[in-house]
């Protein structure tokens, strides 16, 4: 080594002829005081000097903080070798699953799948409305049919959620499946009334922006890959997006109030002498009320995730 010293700039070397032999490459890590190197035996076991030479070289002295005698090395050998053991004992008794590979093809297809739809959606909608000039009342007519296939395939994470094949928590996927569904299908699927207008743009656009950045994010988990841009925006994007897309959501509920109201579509008259009929309309006013405390509930679970995948890491204490 090169060193400047009292001297003026000098070359240091020395040589060590070990008692058995050690592998052949040190390793090296040099700091501001000192330059540690780590010589490793090629074999563990205890050795009664270091040198052939049985007179220790006077540059040569011992670090007591990290002397070990020939009862401490055995314990530290015994030691290393039980935790080696009970390693192998507790890989062992852990069932290896035959269907690993199979799930993961599947996860990663469904989220590749749902990938394409959203981007379809997405893609044919600004298209449409930026470089072709069309209005948001035909978005209903355009886009359904992709819509329903994607928000129906969605039902599918709340099975892989129930029987333990992903590790999502099963009540925000059912909130967030079911109330889309119950927008798509009853509200708007039933109306035709609510199909031309503009809301089911806003509805539609912000579904698909939110899932662009979700369903890529999950097929890179499956297969070991995370992309540090795709997370930040996968935990990020739904801040802005989620409120107005439950937003938007809500502006739906409250429009079709009334056409319900009028057509008495869905309303269950009980029979005499009760003479009672349960308007459907006031049923959407309690949903009304809930879309907003699953709001909240995905909020919740939604800063959660954000936290624990972008907050600051926990250092480990020594």
């Amino acid at each position: 080594a090169q060193g400047h010293g009292a001297k003026g700039d000098n070359i240091y070397e020395f040589q060590i002829e070990f008692l058995e032999p050690v592998e052949p490459k040190p390793v090296c890590r040099v700091t501001q005081r000192q330059l540690n190197i780590t010589v490793q035996k090629k074999e563990s076991n205890w050795w009664e000097r270091l040198t052939k030479q049985e007179k220790r070289p006077l540059f040569l002295a011992p670090d007591f903080d990290r002397w070990l005698d020939e009862s401490d090395a055995e314990m530290e050998l015994k030691e290393k070798e039980e935790e080696k053991i009970n390693k192998m004992k507790i890989e062992s008794r852990v069932p290896k699953d035959p269907f690993k590979h199979l799930k993961k093809g599947y996860l990663v297809m469904y989220n590749l799948v749902q990938f394409l739809g959203f981007s379809w959606i997405f893609v044919n909608m600004t298209v449409r409305l930026f470089i072709l000039g069309k209005s948001f009342y035909d978005t209903f007519h355009t886009i359904a049919d992709m819509m329903y296939f994607c928000q129906s395939l969605a039902l599918m994470e709340i099975m892989n959620s129930l029987i333990g094949l992903v590790r999502s928590p099963l009540i925000p996927a059912v909130v967030q499946v079911f109330g889309r569904n119950f927008i798509l299908f009853v509200v708007l699927g039933s109306l035709e009334e609510m199909q031309s207008k503009p809301v089911v743009f806003f509805i539609f656009y912000f579904w698909s922006i939110i899932e662009l950045f979700r369903y890529p994010y999950y097929m890179l988990s499956c297969i070991g890959i995370e992309w540090k841009p795709l997370t930040w925006l996968r935990y990020t994007i739904w801040i802005p997006l989620y409120p107005l897309g439950s937003l938007a959501e809500a502006v739906c509920i409250i429009q079709s109030i009334p056409i319900f109201s009028e057509t008495g579509k869905y309303s269950l008259g009980l029979p005499n002498p009760l003479n009672v009929t349960i308007q459907f309309s006031f049923l959407l006013q309690i949903y009304l009320i809930a879309l907003f405390l699953g709001v909240f509930v995905n909020f919740r679970h939604l800063y959660k995730q954000r936290k624990q995948h972008l907050g600051p890491k926990k250092r480990k204490m020594k």
